[in-house]
């Protein structure tokens, strides 16, 4: 078995371009759909993802998600909502950039500093923990599309780390990620690919 045939892997998308991830702002609840160049991002997804078999592909019920999912090549009909990956509650931040913020509160990020009227931290670890325990009781391959800031916290607990380390994994709109484990020791295999600067960060 070599690094990329793990016992259990958990592989993960970030849904293509909106118009506020273009903007740089944060969305979670807003049910947005994907920009013109977001559905070309989502489509470019599939051959990458071709002859990749899975065993159960999940999706945050956001349509930005669902969408990149259909367009990657993915059978609706396959694919299973699950309510904990969708994207961190920014509270009253919905819809506001990160230099926005800053007018009023300094050094703000959303790993360091609490969203007014949103999830902690710890609420949103809680809810990604059980994706990673459902995950890794299963076995097999499963396929995740999600958004960015979620998906940097599954990563972060998938490899027993805070939820705040997830501000280290830089992730764009329409990539895949690969974590698994080497000999007991949770990994990543690959991560934010392709590596692109076409996309945006949060």
């Amino acid at each position: 078995m070599n690094a990329y045939e793990s016992a259990t892997e958990l592989w993960l998308v970030r849904h293509g371009e909106t118009e506020w991830s273009r903007a740089w702002k944060h969305t979670s609840v807003t049910d947005l759909e994907l920009t013109e160049l977001g559905r070309e991002q989502a489509k470019a997804l599939r051959p990458l993802l071709t002859g990749v078999s899975f065993d159960r592909i999940w999706s945050s019920p956001r349509r930005r998600a669902l969408d990149t999912a259909e367009l990657a090549g993915c059978e609706l009909g396959e694919v299973e909502v699950v309510e904990d990956v969708v994207e961190w509650d920014y509270g009253q931040y919905e819809g506001v950039t990160t230099e926005e913020i800053r007018r009023t509160v300094p050094d703000w990020t959303v790993w360091s500093h609490p969203s007014p009227g949103g999830e902690t931290a710890e609420q949103v670890g809680a809810r990604l923990d059980r994706v990673v325990d459902r995950a890794r009781s299963l076995g097999g391959r499963t396929l995740v599309f999600a958004h960015g800031h979620s998906l940097r916290v599954l990563a972060a607990r998938w490899l027993g780390l805070d939820v705040a380390d997830g501000r280290v994994f830089a992730l764009d709109t329409a990539t895949y990620s690969v974590l698994g484990d080497d000999r007991g020791q949770p990994v990543v295999h690959q991560w934010n690919v392709p590596d692109s600067t076409r996309a945006h960060r949060l």
